[in-house]
């Protein structure tokens, strides 16, 4: 399959066979999207993953074997420069599977309940590189699990790496502003601050906005309850 396809490639993975088999009808009757793989684990979407290179994978979170975040995190880590956008399917709101897909590097969650145009929308938002929530909506949800979750500093990138500019950029991605906000709150133009969030995300080894959301809190850069500040 070419990355350069016009039309949007989608693996759907679920354990369920008829949730698969729905999910995968209802994209290939959409225009613009092509079901290239189906998978009812994790070991076998990172299988097919592999070979087939979708741009969006749709991932059932609670599979028996390999779940949906360890897949995930396999998934985007064997892609290397490209990976897919993982669009992850939960049947509850918010829960701390959730919280660990976006810390594996998820871009968007959807309820398995969601109308069918609302899914097909979102599967073309996480394909443009977009998340399917606002920051302010990862800023909450990452919020209501960092104060109890374990910190992890062994197995956080060190943020030395980054400049000065950098960490404050992630400090305030961290704290749920959007690019144009943090743009304003730097007095810097808003392709400024796209620049140095790639950077940063490129030096952390980092697949979407969400995690480095996650990251901020779990390496201490921002803590429950923050806001957004001007910098000193």
């Amino acid at each position: 399959m070419s990355r350069s396809s016009r039309s949007v490639g989608v693996l759907v993975v679920d354990d369920q066979v008829l949730i698969r088999a729905g999910l995968a009808a209802l994209l290939r009757a959409a225009p613009g999207m092509r079901v290239v793989g189906e998978a009812a684990d994790g070991a076998e979407a990172v299988a097919v993953a592999a070979a087939t290179r979708p741009h969006v994978v749709l991932m059932d979170l609670r599979m028996p074997g390999v779940g949906g975040i360890a897949a995930t995190r396999e998934i985007i880590a064997a892609a290397g420069d490209d990976p897919p956008r993982v669009l992850v399917l939960t049947t509850f709101h918010t829960d701390e599977y959730v919280y660990d897909a976006l810390r594996a590097g998820a871009s968007g969650f959807l309820l398995k309940d969601t109308p069918p145009e609302r899914l097909l929308a979102a599967v073309a938002t996480v394909a443009r590189g977009d998340m399917l929530f606002t920051p302010r909506v990862v800023h909450r949800l990452v919020e209501s699990f960092a104060a109890s979750a374990a910190p992890r500093p062994g197995a956080l990138p060190a943020l030395d790496v980054l400049t000065g500019r950098e960490r404050e950029v992630l400090r305030l991605v961290g704290t749920g502003l959007d690019n144009s906000e943090i743009a304003g709150r730097l007095v810097i133009a808003e392709a400024t601050v796209k620049t140095h969030l790639n950077r940063t995300m490129a030096k952390l080894d980092l697949a979407s906005r969400a995690q480095a959301v996650v990251l901020a809190y779990e390496s201490g850069l921002v803590r429950p309850g923050e806001r957004g500040r001007r910098a000193g």
